[in-house]
Formats: structure tokens, sequence, C-alpha cells
């Protein structure tokens, strides 16, 4: 896949999903890195792919790249399936892997047993993008639990700015200060949180759109009012059952989950209409339904 008289320094993604394929543009193009994208489903890896190529049109469209530098980007992702040994040999040679797979914590586990037993080098650095998991819990087992660090990106990956930086209980220095750089690299802004339940986002967001609901479940207000009203009266850009309907409802639900369990306050309880929503399969705008129809 990579050339081998190549400088450039590799990053690799694991999982082509929307948060993996965002993370592969920012990493191919902001920062000019090679970047191998692997995945377990060969439809992700061709959605990825697709989308990849469609993104780099429009950029060029919009006068942001030449013909020539689209091209160059677009080449500069590798793709390849976790179960090819052949795609798996070039794991040996990446300098940084960002696991972006689902929510879950045995997921995730699978992957990076899945990386190191390819021969990620010893002196690479391994990073989960997670939104509540604790780091520290992700790196129990691992060999090297002080070259893993977490990296919270936000969602649409390209357009925003921020990547939450989460040190586990035995990541290093070194980790620390070498994802900084990648994160700057990508064109991003960084902040760096301790390894606590919900992080920095997540441990104030979630709790507001929470209450948001709890708010629309007792009668309070209808979902435009309460969004009209902290919209216009706060100046966020959306409102909190909006924006809800955009992470969507079951990541919502499962980071309120982790903040009630390993915080045990009962003020992070999930409310029950979410809880009834999700039951429902109504997720958000990825199913087209959720506090609003799309």
């Amino acid at each position: 896949c990579f050339a081998s008289a190549a400088m450039t320094k590799r990053v690799g993604v694991v999982g082509c999903g929307q948060m993996g394929t965002g993370i592969a543009i920012v990493a191919a193009r902001n920062a000019g890195m090679e970047v191998l994208a692997l995945d377990k489903f060969a439809p992700s890896l061709e959605r990825s792919r697709q989308f990849v190529r469609d993104w780099a049109s429009k950029e060029v469209k919009k006068g942001r790249m030449t013909e020539a530098d689209s091209a160059s980007f677009v080449g500069r992702i590798c793709y390849g399936n976790l179960d090819d040994q052949v795609a798996m040999k070039d794991v040996a040679i990446l300098d940084f892997v960002i696991e972006a797979v689902s929510e879950d914590l045995e997921a995730k586990r699978a992957v990076f047993k899945s990386v190191l037993d390819a021969g990620l080098p010893s002196r690479s650095i391994l990073a989960t993008n997670t939104s509540s998991i604790s780091i520290t819990k992700l790196s129990a087992g691992l060999e090297r639990p002080e070259r893993f660090i977490g990296m919270h990106f936000m969602n649409p990956v390209p357009v925003m700015p921020l990547v939450e930086v989460i040190r586990g209980l035995r990541t290093d220095e070194d980790t620390h200060v070498q994802t900084l750089a990648l994160c700057i690299a990508m064109g991003k802004e960084t902040s760096t949180s301790e390894d606590r339940p919900g992080f920095i986002a997540n441990r104030i967001l979630m709790p507001y759109i929470n209450e948001a609901i709890f708010a629309l479940q007792e009668g309070v207000a209808t979902a435009d009012d309460i969004d009209r009203c902290l919209k216009l009266g706060t100046g966020v850009p959306m409102g909190p059952l909006t924006l809800a309907d955009f992470i969507g409802l079951d990541t919502c639900l499962s980071i309120m989950k982790v903040l009630h369990q390993d915080l045990g306050d009962s003020k992070y309880r999930p409310a029950p209409l979410l809880v009834n929503y999700v039951e429902a399969g109504w997720l958000g705008k990825k199913t087209k339904r959720g506090f609003y129809s799309y």
C-alpha cells in the first residue's frame, strides 16, 4: 500500500464510518500524511472510499483544491480489510493508529488486539476515538498502556475545529505531546482532559441535553419552544433537542448511562423519554425520526 521509501508520517484509522472517514480526511488533507483506513466490512470500506472522492470533488468545485491536489489527496488514503493479512502487513510501518469503531468496550478491545497482533511497532501510539469510555479501562491488558491515549473528535470531523485529548492514568508525557502535535497538523484546536467519566465535553453537554428531554417529557414546553428558547436566548447554534437528533439519541443514551453508572449521582439518570425513543428505533437524523422528523 505505502511506498517503502516514503518519509511522510503514516497514520492508521480503524473504522470507516462517518467519524473514521472524517479522521482519514483531515490526516491526509490537512496534515498531508499517508493514511491506512481499515474496516472489517467491505461495504463500509466502499462507502468511505466514495465519500472521500465526493468530498474531494466538492472541494475542487469550491476552489479549495486543484484537480492535482485532489488526486494527490485521494491517493494518500489506502483502504484495507481487517481480515486481509496482506493489507494488515502495513500496520507494522504505522506511526500512529486511531481506532474509531462503535462506542463499545469489547469492540474497541478487539480492534486493539488485531492491530497489535499485526505488528504495530512498540514506538507507535495507539489512540481511541471515544466520547465517554474510560481510557484507563480501555488500556487495561495492553502491553504498553503508556503509548495509549484518547482522542475525542467532534462530528463532522472535517468541519469541527476541536479534538478533546484524554490522558489515561498510565499515558506518558511523550504520547500526550505527540498526540497534540498530530492534532495541530490536522488543523485542530485541542483541549486536554483527565480520565474522568464524560471527560469535559460530554460531562457538561449530555446532562444539558438530558434536562431538555426531561422538560419535553414533563410538558414544560414543546420541542420547538425548548430549542428556540436555548438557541435565541443563549446564542448556541442549535437547540438541545435538535443537537441530540444530530448526535444520535442512542449515543446520548449510552453516554448518560456511563455518567450515571460511573458517577453514581441521580442527576445523571437518563430521561425515560430518551430511553423510549431509543427502544422505538427513533434515533434522530440518521433514522429520519427523533424529536423531529427528517
